[in-house]
C-alpha cells in the first residue's frame, strides 16, 4: 500500500509543479534576498532516503504578484482578482462622462525626470532589522503609530524638493509588512519623520483599514498593490488592479475603500475604490507589445479609484527602464472606452479584502 501511497503522492506534486506552484519562502530566506527575488520554481524537494516524499508548501496556479519573495496580499484578495467578467456598474456612463469621455488616459510614471524628481512612485525595500523611528502624523487619529522602518535616504515620490504628495512606501522583506507614508519629510537627517498619516499592511492579510479612515492614499487603500512595475511588464503579465486618479470624486467610497475626499454628492461623480475596465471589444494590436501588457492588464483586473487628481492618470513606479515615448502611446486611449464594474457580489465582508470564489 505504502508503494501506491507514494506514487500518488509524487504524481500530484507533478502535476503542481506542472500547473505553477512554488515553495514558500521563510523569513530567514527572505532576509537573503534582494527586490527581484522570486520564489524557487522547483516543487518538490530532494527525498531524504528512500522513505520519504516532500509535497510542496504552498500550491496556487496562477501566483500572487511578488515583490521581494513577499506575496502582495493573497490570491483571493480584490487587487489579485480579476473582474472582465463582472456586471457593468448602473452608473457606469454618467461616471464616463463626469471623469471625461474624451479625456486621455495618461501613464503617471516613467523613466528620467519631471521637475526636479523621479516620475511615479518610488518604494524602497528594507531588512527586517532595519532601525525603526518615530513618526509624527498630522491625522494621528487615522493613521497607525510609528516607529517605522524608514531608511534616512528613503525615496520620496517628486523627489526630496517636492511640494506634491511625496508619498514614502517601504516593504520590510522578513515580515512582509507595508509601511506607506503621505505627505512625508525627514526630520534631522531622517532620525524622525512627520508625515499627514500613514498606514501599515500586513501583506498576508485581508484586513482593510477602519471604516471612514484614511491611509497614505485619499481612498484608505493602499499605494503600492496597484502601481505599474517594469518588471511585470517585462515578464509579460501583470496579476492586480490598478491605481488611477480622476478629478473630482463623491462624498462617498464603495468597498473596498475606506474613505471619501470630497464635497460633492451628485451621483455622476464616481465613489472612490470604484473598479474600472477598459472594455473586452477595445482593439490593443496596434500598440507596443509593453504598452498591450499594460492594456490587458486593464481589460482583465481593471484600476481602482484611489485619489483627486488628473482624469485617467494610472500610477506606476518610476524605473530607467521605462521607454518614455512607448508609455505615451496610452494617450491614444480615451475615457470613452472603459467602464465602471460592479464588483459587490465578491465581497464576503465589508471589512475583508477577501473575494468570494466559485
Amino acid at each position: 500500500m505504502w508503494k501506491y501511497n507514494r506514487i500518488f503522492l509524487a504524481l500530484c506534486g507533478a502535476a503542481c509543479l506542472l500547473s505553477g506552484c512554488a515553495l514558500a519562502p521563510t523569513a530567514a530566506e527572505r532576509e537573503g534576498v534582494g527586490d527581484s527575488r522570486q520564489l524557487a520554481p522547483s516543487a518538490i524537494a530532494e527525498p531524504a532516503g528512500d522513505s520519504s516524499v516532500y509535497l510542496p508548501l504552498v500550491m496556487r496556479s496562477n501566483p500572487v504578484p511578488l515583490i521581494a519573495g513577499c506575496g502582495v496580499f493573497p490570491a483571493d484578495n480584490i487587487w489579485n482578482t480579476p473582474v472582465d467578467t463582472l456586471p457593468v456598474d448602473a452608473n457606469s456612463a454618467a461616471y464616463v462622462a463626469t471623469i471625461g469621455a474624451s479625456a486621455n488616459v495618461h501613464a503617471d510614471f516613467g523613466s528620467g525626470l519631471w521637475d526636479g524628481g523621479p516620475i511615479g512612485i518610488p518604494y524602497v525595500i528594507v531588512p527586517g532589522t532595519q532601525p525603526r523611528v518615530p513618526v509624527t502624523f498630522d491625522y494621528d487619529d487615522e493613521s497607525d503609530p510609528g516607529p517605522y522602518p524608514i531608511p534616512p535616504d528613503a525615496p520620496i515620490e517628486g523627489g526630496a524638493e517636492s511640494d506634491g504628495d511625496r508619498h514614502v512606501l517601504v516593504v520590510d522583506r522578513a515580515a512582509c509588512v507595508l509601511y506607506e507614508l503621505y505627505y512625508a519629510f525627514p526630520v534631522d537627517g531622517g532620525v524622525a519623520w512627520t508625515a499627514g498619516s500613514g498606514a501599515i499592511y500586513d501583506l498576508s492579510s485581508h484586513a482593510l483599514r477602519p471604516q471612514t479612515w484614511t491611509s497614505a492614499d485619499a481612498a484608505g487603500l493602499p499605494i503600492l498593490p496597484g502601481l505599474v512595475r517594469y518588471e511585470e511588464v517585462a515578464a509579460g503579465e501583470i496579476r492586480h488592479a490598478l491605481r488611477f486618479t480622476v478629478p473630482e470624486t463623491r462624498r462617498t467610497y464603495v468597498w473596498p475603500a475606506r474613505h471619501y475626499a470630497s464635497d460633492l454628492t451628485g451621483t455622476q461623480y464616481p465613489p472612490m475604490g470604484q473598479r474600472f475596465r477598459l472594455k473586452a471589444d477595445f482593439d490593443i494590436s496596434g500598440f507596443s507589445p509593453n504598452v498591450q501588457v499594460i492594456l490587458r492588464t486593464l481589460k482583465k483586473y481593471g484600476m481602482m479609484l484611489a485619489d483627486n487628481g488628473s482624469s485617467w492618470y494610472i500610477s506606476g513606479m518610476p524605473d530607467e527602464r521605462w521607454d518614455n515615448d512607448e508609455l505615451h502611446e496610452l494617450h491614444q486611449v480615451t475615457g470613452a472606452v472603459f467602464e465602471a464594474v460592479d464588483v459587490s457580489s465578491l465581497m464576503i465582508d465589508v471589512d475583508s479584502g477577501q473575494v468570494k470564489t466559485p
